[in-house]
């Protein structure tokens, strides 16, 4: 019988085995890998993605591994991000998704087009792009397969952010995760945005009830001629240059709003009905 210190070696390669099982050529026959296996980490990424790297990093960037694999003349490249967490996944998986195409049903959410695709599930945001000396070739079911096989593989969530479904569906356009200065405002750190035909909402989860009510506090005071509004726990509404009319609510440990509407009371009204759908 093997000692518990000769096991963990053992069980810790095993383990990073399973992990990169995802990785594969070979989950379409005639694809075989053509370099090695690279992983970039946050202070070296620009190496690989040199310009992008900034919109990865935003988003809670904690590592990527990728493979290259080839079959004649055409070449898959593969990427496999580690965020953070799995709403930061989603919202890079919906910053460079194709607005004009629709969502599928792959992990939280993913497309796949004739020359590439990419979803995200748990905290992993993947990305496959085709390079072929052929441009309007069609690899579509090569490569529903890679994402077939490598979302079984991935562990995580495989459902959307309920965040998505607390935005009212009437005349929505897109949904999508702010990382950082919601609205513009460095007070809002981090939440999600909904483009309607007219204005825009958002919601932002803060630490606490406390913490919230103290961001609304300093929030108001940006706001000349800021007003009391009824919505939620409270709330205020407001004239604002860009944003036009607007009104911001806290409910619980959650700000939310309307924006970019015509007049304040008419922020306020959308942001009532906001509000509501808040858990």
């Amino acid at each position: 019988m093997k000692s518990p210190g000769l096991l963990l070696p053992i069980l810790f390669a095993a383990a990073m085995a399973h992990a990169q099982d995802y990785l594969n050529c070979q989950f379409v026959p005639g694809w075989e890998q053509s370099e090695s296996k690279r992983q970039y980490a946050a202070d070296n990424l620009y190496d690989y993605k040199d310009g992008s790297a900034e919109g990865y990093l935003i988003y809670g960037f904690v590592q990527m591994r990728g493979i290259t694999c080839k079959s004649g003349g055409d070449t898959l490249v593969i990427d496999v991000s580690e965020m953070s967490d799995a709403d930061s996944a989603y919202g890079m998986f919906a910053a460079n998704r194709d607005p004009s195409l629709p969502i599928a049903s792959i992990g939280m959410g993913g497309q796949v087009q004739p020359q590439s695709a990419s979803f995200a599930k748990g905290k992993y945001y993947v990305e496959i792009v085709v390079i072929s000396d052929r441009p309007d070739s069609d690899h579509t079911p090569v490569l529903e397969t890679f994402v077939t096989r490598m979302q079984e593989r991935l562990e995580g969530r495989a459902t959307a952010p309920e965040a998505l479904q607390w935005f009212p569906k009437e005349n929505l356009a897109s949904v999508r995760l702010v990382p950082e200065s919601v609205l513009g405002l460095r007070l809002l750190k981090r939440g999600y945005v909904a483009k309607y035909k007219q204005g825009q909402a958002f919601i932002v989860l803060e630490a606490s009830p406390e913490s919230a009510a103290a961001v609304l506090k300093k929030l108001r005071e940006r706001f000349d001629g800021a007003s009391p509004a009824k919505v939620g726990d409270e709330a205020f509404q407001a004239k604002a240059q860009y944003l036009d009319g607007i009104c911001i609510f806290r409910k619980g440990r959650y700000l939310g709003g309307y924006t970019n509407l015509s007049d304040p009371q008419q922020a306020t009204s959308q942001a009532t009905q906001l509000a509501a759908h808040l858990p």
